[in-house]
């Protein structure tokens, strides 16, 4: 059992209690693990209740950042389940390469399609995700592909929001409890412009230098050719300073963008659900 390294309120500890009962009363656990802090708490969770009877999956396509990709299998080796790792190809599929509203479906469809079949090979075990209450007031229609799938999300179910996952992380001592949210590279496109494997390559690098620099918290969300730096408010100047000293516009160039703005208003989730 992950031992508290810090005291909880009384709440949170008995959300915690909940959701290990939750887990226990499972015969077999498979856990969509994305290796953000949601599904990563989930998985070491499930990995303490069951054990053998837990492991990790996580699916593998060009959306997902290879330096992300990387923390996952840091952070489940650090827990000890058993981590798997699915190729997927929803680029194949118009409904998520299209990119409509609702490719987060399309998605999660794809994801769950194979899923399912390794669940079942493990004698029938449910299937988990880190999806936790905050998110069912969000667009996020994966969600829905997820339930029609069968997946359970725990967090949910126990009205675990956000706050309380970091809270929880942070007191088992996970390293990650303050990991800055990602979202999968395919968030970085307005609805209706096509994802091609070349431009979730080219963000996913752009992205990576900027990280490589300091900026822990950066999206480059992508407008045809060009390039939108989004940053939290109070590092824009410290962007602006690194373009000043020679770099960012041709590093971004020679992968493949016309140009580089900066958003003036910052880092904002989900920018592009904005109607």
């Amino acid at each position: 059992m992950f031992r508290l390294q810090e005291p909880l309120p009384n709440h949170e500890g008995s959300l915690l209690s909940e959701l290990r009962l939750w887990m226990e009363a499972q015969q077999g656990l498979c856990v969509a693990y994305s290796g953000g802090v949601d599904s990563t708490l989930v998985a070491a969770i499930a990995y303490e209740a069951r054990v053998e009877e837990a492991f990790a999956v996580t699916g593998v396509s060009p959306a997902l950042a290879p330096h992300l990709l990387q923390e996952a299998r840091d952070q489940a080796a650090w827990i000890g389940i058993r981590h798997c790792e699915c190729p997927t190809a929803e680029l194949q599929d118009p409904d998520y390469s299209g990119n409509p509203s609702d490719r987060c479906f399309a998605c999660k469809r794809e994801l769950h399609s194979h899923l399912q079949p390794i669940a079942a090979a493990a004698g029938d075990a449910q299937v988990i995700d880190g999806v936790n209450l905050d998110d069912l007031g969000d667009h996020r229609p994966g969600i829905e592909a997820a339930r029609q799938a069968g997946v359970r999300s725990p967090l949910a179910e126990l009205c675990i929001d956000k706050a309380t996952v970091r809270l929880l992380s942070r007191a088992l001592g996970f390293p990650w409890w303050d990991k800055p949210a990602q979202p999968c590279l395919a968030s970085r496109f307005p609805y209706g412009e096509g994802i091609t494997a070349d431009r979730l390559r080219r963000v996913g690098e752009a992205e990576a230098w900027l990280i490589g620099r300091g900026f822990e918290r950066v999206r480059v969300r992508s407008h045809g050719l060009a390039a939108r730096i989004e940053v939290p408010e109070d590092q824009i100047r410290a962007v602006l300073e690194l373009s000043q000293a020679g770099g960012l516009v041709e590093t971004f160039r020679e992968l493949g963008f016309t140009s580089v703005n900066l958003d003036l208003e910052g880092l904002v989730s989900g920018k592009l659900n904005r109607r």
